[in-house]
């Protein structure tokens, strides 16, 4: 349950974060004196930038989630070997 909570906490804060930047980043983007094409370009360039550092997250998380999958199961195969061992031993 600590782990649970710590994990929102952690979450929470990290969420304040990005939270705390877009909203400068969306302020100086704002205030700067640029016509609103120039604008437009610098938020759609952000748009995209968060679409792939998202995209970019997701991938590593799905692709770490993969190698655990494969490394249980390889590890049950391993045990279940090391049984079928000791049993064929045993019945000796």
């Amino acid at each position: 349950m600590q782990n649970q909570s710590a994990s929102s906490i952690y979450t929470f804060f990290n969420g304040l974060g990005v939270a705390t930047a877009y909203g400068m980043l969306g302020l100086s983007i704002w205030l700067a004196p640029v016509n609103l094409a120039t604008k437009g370009f610098w938020l759609m360039g952000l748009f995209l930038l968060t679409l792939s550092l998202v995209n970019f997250v997701k991938y590593r998380m799905d692709a770490r989630m993969s190698e655990d999958r494969i490394s249980q199961i390889e590890q049950a195969r391993t045990e279940k070997l090391l049984e079928d061992y000791v049993s064929e031993k045993d019945a000796a």
